[in-house]
């Protein structure tokens, strides 16, 4: 299980958890595909209500809407100064709005819907691809993994920085860089090769 990814989940009884997977996931896709498709200013203001109104339905709190929209706050900003400097004014707003709404789409998603569940239905949507021979549970458990891993990686990233501050070499890119891929990779075998022991992948 992914601490990352469980902080964002919030526990509730509200109409957006009980909804089936399958339905979030189709109306996210349909969303965010109205939200890139249509290019209006006054569009992206009102596609902004939504996405807030559904944080709101979801009853997500403020603190974790500003820690998941924070990081694409700093995307919105430079992707927007971009379009200012290309398009101009009216354009950079719309993409900064845009962006922000597809960032709360997703927080919604994420909050009602907890990592198992997820990960259920993803198995549940890969059986029909078993005629090709594809496994849905080593689908399942590959998507379990991919998540379980990204607090580790994260870990491992800000020790590594850590360590190369302390020695004074924090604007060497080399001793960062290095260290991290190699703990990275010695992590992933170590984990495959906890997988082997127990008869998955054979």
């Amino acid at each position: 299980m992914s601490d990352l990814m469980a902080g964002l989940h919030q526990p509730g009884d509200t109409l957006l958890h009980r909804l089936p997977v399958g339905a979030k996931v189709l109306g996210l896709a349909v969303l965010s595909l109205a939200i890139v498709t249509v290019r209006d200013v006054r569009a992206a203001v009102v596609f902004l209500a939504v996405t807030l109104l559904l944080a709101a339905l979801a009853r997500v709190p403020l603190r974790s809407v500003w820690r998941a929209t924070r990081g694409v706050l700093v995307v919105a900003v430079v992707a927007s100064a971009f379009q200012w400097w290309w398009y101009g004014a009216e354009k950079a707003v719309e993409t900064f709005l845009d962006l922000l709404s597809l960032g709360l789409a997703a927080l919604s998603l994420t909050a009602t819907t907890s990592v198992n569940e997820m990960v259920d239905a993803l198995a549940r949507w890969a059986r029909p691809l078993r005629f090709v021979g594809v496994d849905p549970d080593r689908v399942a458990l590959t998507v379990a993994l991919t998540i379980g891993a990204l607090p580790g990686t994260i870990a491992i990233a800000r020790e590594t920085r850590d360590a190369a501050r302390a020695r004074g070499l924090d604007r060497d890119p080399r001793a960062y860089l290095s260290p991290f891929v190699i703990r990275v990779v010695a992590r992933a075998h170590e984990s495959g090769d906890a997988l082997h022991a127990r008869g998955i992948g054979d």
